[in-house]
């Protein structure tokens, strides 16, 4: 049974991530948009109640990839307008992904110490 939890996770991850690379590939849309375009996609499964059933079959392969980030700030929003009204809308995302966000820069940052860059 595990196995095929990995499988499923893998298909989908794989699945996403193909899916970008046709975008790049066969279109002028850039790298940036691509990203907004799956960060967009996990806010609309999210809002339209979607996201939680294919969270649960695909796991890791929608959560971890940018629309689970989506997903993640929709329902912060969604969660902080219940309970704050429409001031809800400017906070509720940011509460719901403070901690992958920080952490983000944290570890940006620390690499950024390691590492020294080089332009191409």
């Amino acid at each position: 049974m595990m196995f095929l939890d990995y499988l499923w996770v893998f298909l989908v991850g794989g699945t996403i991530c193909m899916i970008g690379e046709i975008l790049i590939i066969a279109t002028n849309i850039t790298s940036a948009r691509i990203l907004v375009l799956f960060e967009l996609t996990g806010v609309f499964l999210e809002a339209i109640g979607v996201f939680s059933f294919v969270s649960d079959f695909a796991k890791a392969g929608i959560n971890v990839p940018i629309v689970g980030f989506g997903a993640s700030l929709a329902r912060g929003v969604i969660g902080a307008v219940k309970t704050n009204g429409l001031l809800g809308i400017f906070s509720g995302g940011l509460m719901a992904t403070a901690a992958g966000i920080s952490a983000a820069v944290f570890f940006a940052y620390i690499f950024g110490l390691i590492f020294k860059a080089k332009t191409k």
